[in-house]
């Protein structure tokens, strides 16, 4: 394979790469990316068999065709010092060279008929769901999807396609976020969807889309990227049971003085009491320091007798950063229930601090 490439063209490929790649141990095949010229285009693949990416440009001028791989850190690396300039890449014996004027790099590479298969997307299922609609549902939910759980399933997202919406669904089982869209069509789903991917899903994907599935797999294919990710084998826990059928008490708050006095008290406590009474909303510091922050907001509440909520801020404030509403409702029970923050299709339900 020899091909000359702009520089910036090769090294946005590459940066895009970088999350698919197994950096751990350069001895597997994965920490390489694989570059192959077809009809005229150059594609690049990278994955550590979870999830995988794959890029095709035209943008290149072919001197003769073939495929190789190479350390994709290390080629990134190399890319990147170099000027914006065309980039010549030339696999010669079981070397990569990379040059460009008066400077030149040579890497090891693998054999290129060893690098994983990716999955195919023909003859799998198609889930029509707008593309701009999915990335921004998945953003809102991204914050309650738990680390390292020993429930495999909690370190995704439940994608649930039911006959009429489609809900989509996180927990780190403290708070429950959930953003339910639309859905017109008969197929009914379920599919888990690793943390990683739909960070990496976040980056990627902002124009039209095509999501395929299967048992093991979900597919994403634009223009210009093929994505996969490997599902989550489990079964994630029925989300409906945790959402509270009623409220009895039912706000409409605005969310930048909301966000404001909440901010204040972080200075000193993630973990704040807030007290609803007639006439005023006051925010409290939960700290065993001994040292105490204090705020207060004039509004009108449905409340008689003072009303305490103890609540972790992150949960309040990661809901607030995903909506763009200048309100949003909350729905509270009573003060040790969950309570239920929402805006549009998009709520949280959150349980509080037992003081």
């Amino acid at each position: 394979m020899k091909i000359s490439i702009a520089k910036t063209i090769l090294e946005n490929i590459l940066i895009h790469s970088q999350a698919f790649l197994e950096k751990k141990d350069t001895s597997q095949i994965t920490s390489h990316i694989f570059l192959q010229t077809h009809a005229g285009k150059l594609i690049v693949q990278a994955t550590d068999h979870e999830i995988g990416l794959k890029v095709e440009t035209d943008q290149l001028e072919t001197l003769s065709p073939g495929s190789i791989t190479a350390n994709g850190k290390k080629l990134l690396d190399i890319v990147r010092i170099l000027k914006d300039d065309l980039v010549l890449l030339e696999n010669i014996g079981e070397m990569l060279h990379i040059s460009q004027a008066q400077s030149s790099f040579k890497l090891p590479t693998f054999n290129a008929n060893d690098f994983p298969e990716f999955p195919s997307a023909e003859s799998k299922p198609k889930i029509n769901l707008d593309s701009a609609k999915l990335i921004s549902s998945l953003k809102k939910i991204t914050p309650a999807i738990d680390n390292n759980n020993p429930k495999f399933e909690l370190n995704g997202a439940l994608i649930d396609i039911t006959a009429n919406k489609i809900s989509i669904v996180s927990t780190d089982t403290r708070r429950l976020a959930l953003v339910e869209i639309e859905n017109n069509s008969t197929e009914e789903l379920s599919l888990i969807i690793p943390k990683k991917a739909i960070i990496e899903i976040q980056k990627l994907f902002f124009n039209a889309i095509e999501i395929y599935y299967d048992n093991t797999h979900l597919i994403i294919k634009s223009e210009q990227y093929t994505f996969f990710t490997k599902l989550i084998n489990g079964k994630f826990p029925d989300y409906t049971r945790i959402i509270p059928k009623e409220t009895a008490y039912n706000l409409s708050l605005p969310k930048a003085m909301m966000i404001d006095a909440i901010k204040q008290i972080t200075t000193i406590s993630n973990d704040l009491k807030i007290t609803f009474e007639n006439g005023l909303i006051t925010f409290e510091s939960l700290s065993e320091d001994n040292i105490e922050a204090k705020t207060q907001m004039a509004f009108d509440t449905p409340f008689t007798e003072p009303f305490v909520l103890a609540i972790n801020s992150r949960y309040i404030l990661d809901f607030l950063s995903q909506i763009s509403t200048t309100d949003f409702n909350i729905g509270l029970n009573e003060s040790n229930l969950p309570f239920v923050v929402s805006s549009e299709d998009f709520k949280t339900i959150v349980m509080p601090i037992v003081i």
